[in-house]
């Protein structure tokens, strides 16, 4: 169900996460977030923080916001993405232990930095039955929400790369701990559609990871995978708008792979997962895709990435538009969708960068929509009457 993008042609978003601002101190770790936000100065913190993160959104201009993932803790290469789970969801216990990583990747040494990332792998195990717990979802898309009237998008991790993340004492079969977390999210998602979430963003399946990395488990194949996806989502697409974004990976804004990797052998899989919108890594990975994902995906939306996430060099404008133009070659215009390739929030990245990167997505954005006759969005950010530096008078 179109919600949040069926009016606009061209709408910009970003994937989700932002930089954190450097007075956000508060943690949240295994409280509950309605139990946090009793006391007042995380309460204080965590609203100013989405507000934040939502008024750099709007004065970029974006048409879809989120709330910068303002929930996760400040964690080593962003590892909270995937930690905020198991810490709130029911089935784990209350101690953390160091936890290894169970998918084909290869392993990080000691000196590269992206082992301190295996090391902050420190995570409740599996005791019991999964169930949702205290994700409390709905509560976190009502409070930023509320604080704007731009369409606010919900992110969660999806089922295997957390049935992946953690140590298991019991359940007998990785297949069966994943299915039970894709169970328990899918029953924590219908409560956030039902409080009225217009778009709900399902966070790196690993469908498209399998021939880099071979099965999951080594089990899970596309095929299997979709499955899981298609149950982590079932009756949600009748309420909601429903994203499936893939990418590369950027733990610490850092390349998972050594060499550029394609989407193109798993199109077809991704092609039957069951969401509304797909997105791609388009501008880090390059476009070589662009003909290929327009070729097979013919009735969902997509989204491409034209900012890149794992550097500090903010896009200029122009450069934006050429991906764009690349994309519209292959894709039609209304189903065509902006956005970063990936969050921007996992350690690595100033405030300001992100901010300037998503002024250059708009102002990219804006060319092209010019160029088709599409109404502009409004940049406050780049409002040249607003600039501090002194100017010649004619």
């Amino acid at each position: 169900m179109y919600k949040a993008s069926a009016n606009t042609m061209l709408p910009t978003s970003i994937i989700g996460s932002l930089p954190r601002p450097a007075w956000y101190t508060a943690v949240l770790g295994s409280q509950s977030f309605l139990e946090a936000m009793v006391h007042s100065r995380y309460r204080e913190q965590y609203e100013d923080a989405v507000s934040v993160f939502l008024r750099a959104q709007e004065t970029a201009g974006l048409d879809i916001v989120t709330d910068g993932d303002a929930h996760y803790d400040e964690e080593v290469a962003g590892m909270s993405w995937q930690s905020y789970a198991p810490r709130h969801m029911s089935g784990f216990d209350k101690s953390p232990t160091p936890t290894v990583y169970n998918l084909g990747a290869v392993g990080f040494p000691r000196g590269h930095i992206l082992h301190d990332s295996l090391e902050a792998r420190v995570l409740p195990k599996v005791v019991g039955p999964i169930g949702r717990g205290d994700l409390q979802y709905a509560a976190m898309w009502k409070t930023a929400q509320r604080l704007t009237r731009k369409p606010v998008k919900f992110g969660t991790i999806l089922p295997e790369l957390l049935a992946a993340t953690v140590t298991d004492v019991y359940y007998k079969d990785p297949v069966e701990r994943t299915m039970a977390l894709s169970n328990a999210l899918n029953e924590e998602l219908h409560e956030l559609a039902d409080a009225g979430c217009p778009v709900i963003q399902m966070e790196e399946p690993q469908i498209h990871m399998v021939p880099a990395r071979g099965p999951t488990f080594g089990k899970l194949g596309p095929a299997e995978l979709v499955k899981i996806f298609n149950n982590t989502v079932k009756g949600l697409r009748a309420k909601t708008e429903i994203w499936c974004h893939t990418c590369w990976g950027n733990p610490s804004q850092q390349r998972m792979f050594r060499d550029v990797q394609s989407y193109q052998p798993t199109l077809d899989s991704l092609n039957q997962v069951d969401a509304d919108v797909l997105t791609f890594e388009t501008c880090s990975s390059g476009t070589g895709d662009l003909k290929a994902i327009g070729q097979i995906i013919k009735e969902k939306k997509i989204v491409i990435g034209v900012i890149d996430h794992h550097t500090l060099q903010v896009e200029r404008p122009d450069q934006v538009a050429d991906i764009i133009r690349a994309a519209l070659k292959h894709i039609p215009a209304e189903r065509l969708m902006i956005s970063s390739d990936c969050g921007m929030g996992r350690e690595g990245m100033s405030r300001r960068h992100a901010v300037y990167k998503m002024v250059a997505m708009v102002l990219g954005t804006n060319i092209v929509r010019k160029e088709l006759g599409l109404p502009e969005a409004v940049c406050l950010a780049a409002d040249p009457r607003y600039s501090l530096t002194l100017t010649k008078k004619a």
